[in-house]
């Protein structure tokens, strides 16, 4: 069996439970886990909560360890500091055209896909939006729409971290569904 890879792209001032959850949720479902920060170094959540989670946990990846070739799924997280932060990094931008170019899962929560916008990805792709990232959305050339989670093709979003629940397992059957078209793939050109 293959195992999935996912990185978790956050910065300083996190929503604790959007980590907390994906991260953990991930782990269940037999996920390799990475965290993805600046240079690598531990960060604080804006309720006190710090990446590494916990004593298991592997070290946090810099941003300048993101490669496509090793990741299926890039979850990008709220908090409205930390993706301000993270989508001003010109490494995670092309990271995430990349993995969106790929056709791999690109998956922003509550504020995340301020993250998606600054990487361009959103033109013409049905989303919902975080009430203070409609404009945004809207002015990225996206058609949001009032729901709790958008899947299109291979890229989704979520307007709120209350609906986390509801975006991991449209995430997870989004992998589900890239894996199966990538093993189809495989076997076509053989």
């Amino acid at each position: 069996m293959i195992k999935n890879k996912v990185v978790i792209i956050t910065a300083q001032g996190f929503q604790d439970h959007d980590i907390i959850y994906t991260y953990y949720r991930a782990i269940e479902e037999n996920y390799d886990v990475s965290i993805a920060t600046k240079n690598g170094e531990p960060v604080i959540g804006k309720y006190g909560v710090t990446v590494p989670l916990d004593k298991r946990a592997k070290h946090n990846i810099s941003f300048d360890n993101l490669k496509e070739s090793d990741f299926d799924l890039v979850i990008l997280t709220g908090g409205h500091e930390a993706p301000d932060r993270v989508r001003q990094d010109k490494r995670v931008k092309e990271f995430i055209t990349i993995m969106a170019n790929s056709g791999k899962i690109v998956a922003g929560l509550c504020h995340g896909p301020w993250i998606m916008i600054s990487a361009g990805i959103m033109k013409d792709k049905v989303a919902c939006a975080y009430i203070g990232l409609k404009d945004d959305m809207i002015n990225a050339g996206a058609h949001v729409v009032e729901a709790d989670v958008v899947v299109d093709n291979n890229i989704i979003t979520c307007s709120y971290y209350a609906e986390v629940g509801k975006f991991m397992r449209e995430t997870f059957s989004a992998v589900e569904r890239w894996r199966n078209n990538e093993i189809l793939s495989e076997h076509l050109e053989l």
